[in-house]
Order: C-alpha cells, then structure tokens, then sequence
C-alpha cells in the first residue's frame, strides 16, 4: 500500500503539472472490488488490463508490460501470457517468447503497473511453449510447458521468482492445467486470467495510465505550433531572475563530458585517422553479409590470400602478390591527396621465396596520374615492418586516389597490416586531427568510451575485452562491431587513454557486468538476449580482467606485468584512472545482477578508491530497468558510487521535465546522465536540451557527470539519429545546433550552483530557463539564460549585478533549422534581453 501511495502521488504530480485531468476511463461506482481481466491481444501487443465495467462491457486500460527478450523486430513478442496473484500479494507472469528459444519469460510485480525486469529461465527443450503455473503451500511456484512433440516439462520457481530448477524427467500433468478465462474485449474473444482486485487498486492503476496520457501529451509539445500556442503573448515578455548567493552550494566539476562510441563508423574511417580499410584482410561476412579478406582491396588479377604463415594468430590473414602484379586498397570512400600533402606509410612485408626483392608504393590517381612513390628493399624470408613517408607532387591537383603496392621482381611477396595515415593528427597521435579538434572545443571533462552497445556486444562471443585492444597492431585482435560492421581495434585502450590525456579529461572506460546486449540475435543455440550470462565458473576470470585493466592504467612497470605493457607502448607513467564504468542499459535480471555485484565486489575489494559507476537501464522512470536498477543500487553503496542513467527523448519531454531530479535522494548513489539527447538535429532541440542542462546544475549536487550520445556519425552510415558532429572522409559537414549547447554549458562550467530562480507567467515557464554558477579556481560567475519563446525576453536580475562590459557567448536560430547564429559580444544595461529562441551565456 505505501508504494501504491507514493505512485499515486507521483501520478497527481503528473496531473497537476497538466493543469487539467482529462478522465480517459470509466471508474466504477462504490463497489469494494472490481473483476479485471489479464490479457494478451497479440503477440507484439504485450500484456494488458481489461475491467468489468458497471454495464457489463470489459473496458481495456492499456498495457502492463511488453516482452523485452532478444532483439528488435524479430522478437520481443509475447506468446500465452499466465498471471496470477501470489499470496504475498503480489503478481508473477510467465510466457513463451517464440518457439525455438531454450528458455521461457518470467516477471514479478507487486501492483500490475511496475514490473521487475524479466528473467528468461532457459529450459532443456527449445521452444519452452504455453506455459502455466501454480503456487504451491510452500510459497514456491510449479511452472509447466508444452514441447514442440507435445510432451510437458516441470520447473520449480523459487518463492522470490529468481531460481528456476527444471527437473529432468517430463510432467505427466493433465491437459486441463492449461484451461483459461475468456473474455471479450473490443468485440474479440480473449483467454487470458480473471481477478477480483480492490477498488481502489483499480482506481489506482486507471490514475496511472490516465497520468502517463496527460505526461505523453505534455511531452508532445512542439515549437512548431508556436504561433498559435503563443499568440496572446506578444513580442515581448518580461522576467525577473532572483540571486540568493546564500543558498549556493558545491557541485560536480565534471558535469559535462563525451561518450564516444564506435557507432555510424566513428573509429575506422572516422576519429581514428587510418586510411586504408581492411588494412589486415582480416574483413569477414560476420561482419557484413557480402564482406570478405579482399573487401576494399583490388587487383589486375585475382587477389590470393593466405593463412599459413601468419603475422599473428590474431591477425591469420595476408595477401601474397606476383612480380608486376600490383594491390591497390580504395580506402574509405577513397583517399583524398592534395599538392605537397604528407602521408606516413607503413607495411609488413615478407619475401614467400627468400629472394631480395623491391616494392614500388605510389599513390595514383583517378586517371592513372602518380600523386607520389616510393620504394621499399625487402629483405629476409620473416616478417619485416617497412616505413616511410609519401608526399604528394607539388604539381598535383587535390583528388581521390588509390595506394597501389607493386612487387618488382621475381618472386611472391606476402603482405599484412597495411597502413597509411596523414602526417599530421591531433598530437601527433594517430586520430583524425579536425574531429579530434572539435572533440576538443566542448572542453569535455570526462570521455567515456568505448561504447554503448559496443562495449556487451552482440552476444557473448561479443563482448568487448580491453586487452584485445592494447599492444601491437598485428597482435590485436579484430572483431566484428554491434552496428553491423568492422573494428580493426586500431583505437584500442591505449589510444583512448592517450586521448583523453590529451584533451585533459577524465577516463571513464566502460565494460561489460558479464553479460551481452540484451538485445543480441539468437545464438546456435537459440537463446538471443543476455544469454544467460558468461558461465559463473568463467566470471572469475572475467573479474581479474577488468582488475588488470585497472594495473594497466595505474600499475607500476617495475612491478606489474601489466603495467610493463603499457610502458612499452611509450607511456611509462600511470593514467590515473579513478573511474570505471560496469554495464551500459542492461536489462537488470537476475543473470545481470549476479554478475554486476560479483564485479563491483571484485573492483572495490582490490581498488577501494576506485569510483564504480552502474546502470540503471535503457530508459528513465518508471521503466522497469530503471526501478530495479536504483533499488540496486541503493542497497549496495559501497560497492556503486554513480551510476548511468539513458534516456533520448522529444523536445517537449526536456521541456517539461527540468524539474526531473529536483526530488532526487541525496544520500543515494550519484547520477551520471551517460546517454541523453532530444529527438532532432534542430534548434528546437539545442534549446531544449540548453534548458534541461540548466536543471541538471542545479542538480549538480546529485549529478555528477553528463554526456550527450552518440558523438559522431559518419555521412551515409547512420546507426542513430540525431547525432552531435558528422562528417565525411575530408571535412567536418555539420556541428549540430545541439553541439553548440554542449559547448557552451562545458566550457562555462563551474564548481558552485548560485541559488536562483527565474520567474516569468506560468504558463511560460517551461519556456524559459536560467542558471548561475560559479568556478571557486578562477572567481569567475557564469549566468546562462535561454529563452525558448517566439518572443523576445527581458530579464531584470535581483541579488546580483553583472557589470557592463561583461562577455556573452551564446547562439539563435529558428525552431527547425540545421544551424546556429553564433553571438558573442558584452552586456550593457541593467537588463539582459534575449531575442527569440536563443542562448546567452555572461561571464564575469
């Protein structure tokens, strides 16, 4: 009863904020109890509720809960959904998620509306189909389901519905276990599961859908109805912000930081600066359908390659080419060279017959035009690495070409790890040098990396292991990516600590909690999502993989086997690493829990000052993820420092929620909003987004850090829409308006949250946002205001004066455009004035 109170609490909130409650269901009259209706009707439609209404109708509610097994599209159904009411009060379901998986779906709530994260018992049939269930006087769960032959199978569910023990023998259970309720909804015949349920249970769950209408309208809200919605208003509208330096208070000084991921090609081909695709020949059709070893590589005759005598075990492919046979690799998009360019090239060569031999590298144009050549002496029968550099004719015109090697004697010569970069990168360190720049801009103070997704992979072959990633490039090893393409792992551990060194912000690595996307496609087996989870007696190995990380990042070389590596690598100095990130928007069952908790205890029991940041799911409250990820959370602080919530919502969502961690628990784990963004590449968004940072700094002592997601996107290779920057294989193509937002809330940052509240009519309020902080190592104070508004706002300040002279960065634009007017200038008057739908940002 209390979390019934606290929801419909929340659930008046809701309403409130609507100013009106528009009644979507008909409540019955006094009656005590109510007969509801448990139902599916279809299997992509979920779980639903129906109620017998006072003129015997059954009225549907809406959906209770969906399935969340396996990937998108082909599964996340629910088949023969069975309810029933515990006698702890509670609500256990169970269904069949198709009919070839090993497993079954079970879920708990205490009160139909929050549902504990399904777990996915696996079974010793595939397709564990219809099942059913019982409470027995134990308070333990028998569970029954029909093979594909017919035969029925027996699983015990403990009291709590977390373990789940089949038993090898098939059931002999009769056929009438599997009799259902019927009711029609709709005009449809429906089986499912009838109940009598208090009234008041009703009216609560009637009040929550109702308030989750109104929120999901609220949420709709969009500036292109702006002239209607505003047409009262005039072009002009004045404010007043109240300063209460009294009430300030300390917070985060790394709340605004990147997430990079290696999604839409934002590595290879991307931030990391290589330019020859499927530089290893190590491409597979695992990583695409109609990819090979010879993919983005061509030849005047067909290309051979081989694995018998490889570079390295993890690297087992290499071409092996004629004498005036020449290999030619078309890059990513091709590769543009301009007059005077500078290139760094490199190669692994190995003469198949022992002979001495030379190999011509040139650049060629379109047309057949040399851009620039070099040649190499092959020596020996082993491998051997050959540098050099390549410079573009002073006479060449800027265009695509093509690296061409060419044997120029007799004999075959074997080639592997081809490798041409541009001779200038960000600090000389291998990524692309006006990304990386750009990266820069937003003065991040924290890069999260390497994914996402990436990170748990597309199943438990999958998953990302860091160590994978650091060494020399032949002994890394290759993999296929999530998003449906390739990681050479040239951008590996190494080149994300030494980037984040560079741009003088904090490594946030984060890794697996010893479970897959719970999104992944089904295995040989059958089982997609989680998987079950890597095997408990292996995760002790994972545990200690992790924990090495950590003496590769900080370890003493003298004394660390690990920390030697990275000496090796040129950085003989620690990282400092303080942060470590376990999970990214799990699904939080009961395989991920077991898991999580066994890494968290590891990573604190060795590295106690080591900061652990979790997860709480893909989505905000009240997801069922979220729920169950706080509550985790809560009960093990000393193990989980932060953790990382994601959510990507409309406009109108950041609009009406900046509010949304005013309540937060403050003795609770700290939040770090890993993975936010509104919906659109436009203005709109930005200045929606711009407000919503203004209620994170005020919740600054709450949450830590925040990262807009994803980073970057290649043009014509969208994994995720909206992004931050895209680009093309020469130039930057777009900063977003929503870039411009994330720049200047990260470089006009501070330690301190000055107590302030913006008034304006009410009924603007969600249009307009302001925040005042202060940075205690400069002394400076920072006053950001955004007006949302298709009309110009005066704001009058109380308890702080801004001198005249004052700098102001900030940007306008109109609602939809791509684009941004940047402004920067100094204020001058007693009041500061913001045009339609801009920023402005006073520093002093």
């Amino acid at each position: 009863m209390k979390k019934m109170l606290i929801v419909l609490a929340a659930c008046a909130a809701v309403q409130a904020k609507a100013q009106q409650t528009l009644p979507a269901y008909q409540i019955l009259d006094n009656d005590t109890t109510c007969e509801v209706f448990i139902y599916s009707p279809g299997e992509k439609a979920g779980l639903h509720l129906a109620y017998f209404t006072d003129d015997e109708t059954w009225m549907d509610v809406g959906q209770l809960c969906s399935s969340d097994y396996a990937q998108w599209g082909s599964e996340k159904r629910m088949y023969d959904p069975c309810v029933i009411h515990a006698e702890d009060g509670s609500w256990r379901l169970v269904f069949s998620v198709n009919n070839y998986s090993p497993c079954f779906a079970a879920a708990y709530s205490e009160d139909l509306v929050t549902w504990r994260p399904q777990d996915y018992p696996q079974t010793t049939v595939k397709g564990a189909l219809s099942p059913v269930m019982f409470q027995m006087d134990d308070g333990t769960f028998d569970i029954y389901y029909k093979a594909k032959d017919g035969s029925k199978h027996y699983v015990q569910a403990s009291k709590d519905f977390r373990k789940f023990t089949e038993s090898p023998d098939p059931s002999t259970i009769d056929d009438a276990a599997w009799m259902k309720d019927t009711a029609t909804v709709n005009g449809v015949l429906r089986h499912g599961n009838m109940f009598d349920v208090p009234k008041v249970h009703l009216d609560y769950i009637c009040q929550y859908f109702d308030a989750v209408r109104r929120d999901a309208e609220l949420s709709s809200e969009s500036m292109r109805d702006d002239a209607k919605r505003f047409a009262s208003i005039g072009n002009h509208v004045d404010a007043t912000l109240r300063v209460d330096a009294s009430k300030s208070k300390p917070i985060s000084d790394k709340l605004i930081g990147v997430f990079f991921e290696d999604i839409s090609r934002a590595a290879d081909g991307g931030l990391y600066a290589e330019l020859v695709q499927n530089r290893d020949f190590e491409y597979t059709s695992a990583d695409r359908r109609e990819w090979s070893s010879t993919t983005a590589w061509q030849s005047n005759r067909p290309i051979v390659v081989k694995t018998d005598v490889p570079l390295s075990k993890n690297n087992a492919h290499y071409a092996v080419v004629a004498a005036k046979d020449t290999l030619y690799n078309i890059g990513w998009d091709g590769i543009t060279a301009a007059a005077n360019q500078a290139f760094d090239f490199s190669v692994y060569l190995r003469n198949e017959n022992g002979e001495k031999n030379q190999v011509l590298v040139q650049l060629i144009g379109q047309n057949g035009e040399v851009y620039a050549k070099e040649k190499i002496k092959t020596e020996g029968q082993g491998w051997n690495r050959y540098s050099l550099p390549l410079v573009v004719d002073k006479k060449a015109v800027k265009g695509q070409v093509r690296l061409a090697l060419t044997p120029l004697k007799e004999g075959h010569v074997a080639i592997d790890m081809v490798s041409l970069f541009p001779h200038e990168t960000f600090k000389g360190h291998g990524l692309r040098k006006d990304l990386a720049e750009a990266i820069a801009a937003l003065h991040p103070k924290f890069v999260r990396f390497p994914g996402g997704c990436m990170s748990h992979g597309q199943g438990l072959d999958n998953i990302y292991h860091w160590n994978h990633t650091v060494g020399p490039w032949q002994d890394r090893k290759p993999d296929k990516n999530i998003w449906g393409y390739h990681q050479t792992r040239g951008l590996g551990f190494y080149e994300y600590f030494q980037f984040c060194e560079d741009l003088g912000a904090e490594p946030l690595p984060v890794l697996a909690a010893g479970v897959p996307c719970q999104n992944s496609v089904p295995n040989k087996e059958g089982l997609g999502g989680q998987q079950g989870g890597i095997p408990m007696k292996d995760m002790p190995a994972y545990c200690q993989e992790i924990l090495n990380m950590i003496e590769w990042a900080n370890g003493d070389p003298a004394t660390s086997k690990w920390a030697k590596m990275r000496a090796e690598a040129g950085h003989p100095e620690p990282f400092g690493l303080k942060y470590v990130g376990i999970g990214n928007e799990d699904i939080i069952s009961t395989t991920f829990e077991e898991r999580y908790e066994m890494i968290c205890k590891a990573i604190k029991a060795k590295y106690p000052n080591m900061i652990v940041v979790g997860t709480v799911g893909p989505f905000h409250d009240p997801s069922a993820d979220y729920v169950e990820g706080w509550k985790f959370a809560k009960e093990h602080k000393d193990i989980l420092d932060l953790v990382d919530e994601h959510y990507y919502e409309s406009p109108g969502w950041f609009m009406h929620h900046q509010d949304y961690y005013d309540h937060y628990d403050r003795n609770a784990p700290k939040v770090y909003l890993g993975e936010y963004a509104s919906r659109t590449r436009t203005v709109e968004s930005a200045l929606a987004e711009a407000m919503y940072l203004c209620g994170l700094e005020r919740n600054g002592d709450v949450v830590s850090m925040t990262s807009y997601a994803p980073l970057l996107c290649k043009d014509g290779y969208s994994n995720w829409n909206p992004d931050m920057i895209y680009f093309n294989n020469d130039t930057i193509t777009c900063l977003t308006p929503s870039y411009h937002t994330q720049r200047l809330w990260g470089t006009h940052s501070g330690d301190v949250y000055v107590g302030s509240k913006m008034s304006v009519r009410p009924e603007l309020s969600h249009r307009v946002a302001a925040s005042v902080v202060r940075d205690s190592k400069t002394g400076k104070t920072i006053v950001k205001l955004v007006n949302a508004l298709p009309a110009s706002l005066s704001v009058s300040l109380q308890g702080l004066a801004i001198p005249t002279g004052a700098k102001v960065e900030g940007f306008a634009g109109k609602p939809f455009e791509r684009t941004v007017v940047e402004t920067t200038g100094v204020e001058v008057g007693p009041k500061v004035e913001l045009e339609p739908y801009s920023v402005k940002v006073i520093t002093f």
